[in-house]
């Protein structure tokens, strides 16, 4: 057999049925392939950072391992942003490249090339991945598919890259004298250890007055999303999620208490700043969490943190110290403290509960005078619509900057929607590639497929357009177009005295998108005002086949509420409560180290 059909068989004997591809001629080989498996199935694209960016998206819906492909040389640096985001994410994907003839590869390092777009992707992706190797021998082309699916899936998941120079995937191998990849999977779980440390928590939750749960992605990665919602229940405390759990304690969720981080969502993230008790779960606790005064984050809790990744739980690497650091599968601990918490009496927390779910609505971010306006399109208004209109089936994808941030913050999740993006990495364009490998999750199930997008990110990849008409895929896609880089205004508002070089419309204007769009044959709409809002988002929704809607929000930049400097803690947020209302809703004592932000000429304080 051919080392390409090999390949192609092991994928479709893992259950994969798509690939994303760009071909080329030191790929075609495998690619070619496909037309001799009737399982498996390939969808080309116009650019491989959409295909790595589809097979990134498709992994986060569906659970399944990702797979794309592409040539050698640009195909794979292509590849990299893809391959980043996976890295930053914990998305478990398998990226090959073709290569060039092993004859043409150089073979020092003092030399720069040899074959035509020959490229070392291996060097490269290695600080990226989990795995990264080139095929060398035909005979190791089993043993290296095993060890890098092993690698990509366990553990702390992540990306994985082979490369096949052409020569090789020409190659005949017997797949029955094929040596596969083994290992001993090693239980390295301490559950004395696990058992010792939910006592702990179980007391000290008792001992608590403002216990909250945070918890992040890596509770998705560990296919615990019914765990915790269910630990939640017993506990009956707070809840929160991070930007990688909005679905998991949805905004219906009973103990939901608020999104937490440097753009404040509901709550201003008083609930996690007040508490005197943290357990954390598959979350590494960013910056966009704490904010740059790190001190000052949850400075009155105890802290259990709880982590499969080692090295997060290193007190020498932690921005925020555990005090109780519990290396652990997220789905091991939850089931062991459900199983322990059920046979004991957990205290009552009505009063903080009620405090916590007073803040919620108290501080919406979604405020009444947002409506007032009908000029253009307020994006907070537009998200919070659009959430109403959603079902609870419906996928998500949204983009980077400030189409992202208000997202985030104002869009009402449901229980069994997926609301997903790109967050460690954050690249612009990823959404709307994103939204086609999600439409490759769907199967026999109905779920709309929402991409949310800037005008700056729908430049990056809008030659998949193409990809998207000859596949007939029914995406539809709200471009929120305040044609500036909003997100960068923000920053050279606060930083660099509103000079917005290379911002907009300096330096930046978008293009017509209706005509764009229309040229490659789908569908177009346009949202100008509040007052065909609603009207529009339920025609674009119920639309059949691929739509595109301009939305116009020009040149609005001010996502809030965000905390302004490096120095401030996430509780006093811009725009400022007063400070007499500031300090009821605060039980701990101020931040050690914060300074009064120095707020630029064109930002007024309002307390």
């Amino acid at each position: 057999m051919k080392l390409s059909d090999y390949v192609m068989n092991y994928l479709a004997d893992l259950g994969i049925k798509h690939v994303f591809v760009v071909t080329g001629a030191a790929i075609a080989d495998v690619i070619d392939a496909f037309l001799r498996n009737d399982i498996i199935e390939y969808v080309a694209v116009m650019h491989e950072q959409t295909a790595s960016f589809a097979s990134e998206t498709l992994t986060k819906v569906s659970g399944k391992l990702g797979v794309s492909m592409a040539t050698s040389g640009p195909g794979g640096t292509n590849l990299l942003t893809g391959i980043a985001n996976c890295w930053y994410d914990s998305v478990p994907n398998l990226f090959i490249t073709g290569q060039v003839n092993s004859a043409f590869l150089r073979s020092d390092s003092s030399i720069r090339q040899v074959g035509f777009q020959e490229n070392d992707i291996v060097s490269m992706s290695k600080p990226i991945t989990k795995y990264a190797t080139i095929i060398t021998n035909p005979n190791k082309i089993k043993w290296t598919l095993d060890k890098a699916v092993h690698e990509a899936t366990t553990g702390r998941p992540g990306p994985v890259l082979i490369d096949l120079p052409v020569d090789i995937q020409k190659q005949d191998v017997d797949p029955d004298k094929l040596e596969g990849f083994s290992v001993d999977v090693k239980d390295n779980t301490n559950m004395d250890a696990i058992d010792e440390v939910v006592e702990q928590y179980l007391r000290k939750v008792n001992e608590s007055e403002r216990p909250v749960l945070l918890i992040g992605g890596g509770v998705r990665l560990a296919d615990a999303i019914e765990e915790i919602r269910e630990l939640g229940r017993i506990l009956k405390i707070p809840c929160l999620p991070t930007w990688n759990a909005l679905d998991i304690f949805d905004s219906e969720y009973d103990y939901y208490r608020g999104r937490v981080g440097t753009y404040g969502g509901p709550g201003r993230n008083f609930a996690i700043q007040n508490s005197d008790l943290l357990l954390t779960i598959g979350c590494r606790i960013s910056g966009r969490i704490t904010g740059g005064l790190v001190s000052s984050f949850a400075r009155g809790a105890i802290k259990f943190i709880v982590d499969i990744d080692k090295a997060n739980l290193d007190p020498k690497l932690q921005q925020v110290k555990g005090d109780f650091n519990i290396f652990s599968d997220a789905k091991i601990f939850i089931k062991t403290m459900i199983d322990k918490a059920k046979t004991r009496k957990i205290k009552s927390f009505d009063s903080w509960l009620g405090k916590t779910k007073e803040w919620l609505y108290k501080y919406d971010t979604v405020l009444p005078e947002y409506y007032e306006t009908n000029e253009i399109v307020n994006p907070y208004v537009f998200i919070n619509e659009l959430s109403k209109e959603l079902g609870s089936n419906d996928i998500i994808v949204c983009d980077c900057g400030g189409n992202v941030v208000v997202t985030n913050q104002a869009f009402k999740t449901k229980y069994g929607q997926r609301l997903c993006s790109s967050n460690g990495n954050s690249p612009m364009g990823y959404s709307f590639s994103g939204a086609i490998g999600a439409c490759y999750t769907q199967e026999d199930v109905d779920r709309k497929v929402v991409c949310l997008i800037s005008d700056g990110g729908f430049n990056m990849n809008i030659q998949d357009l193409q990809t998207v008409k000859n596949n007939n895929l029914p995406i539809k896609t709200f471009i929120m177009n305040n044609h500036v880089y909003g997100i960068i205004k923000a920053y050279q508002d606060t930083n660099l005295g509103g000079r917005y070089e290379a911002a907009g419309p300096k330096g930046y204007s978008p293009p017509d998108f209706v005509k764009i769009v229309n040229a490659y044959g789908i569908a177009t709409e346009t949202i100008s005002d509040h007052s065909e809002l609603k009207s529009k988002i339920k025609k674009v929704l119920d639309f059949k086949g691929p739509i595109v809607c301009d939305v116009n929000m020009h040149e609005y930049y001010k996502y809030e509420p965000r905390i302004f400097g490096w120095k401030t803690p996430i509780e006093d947020m811009y725009p400022y409560i007063s400070r007499e209302e500031f300090r009821n809703n605060m039980y701990i004592e101020p931040a050690e180290g914060w300074e009064e932000p120095v707020l630029p000429p064109n930002v007024k304080k309002t307390d």
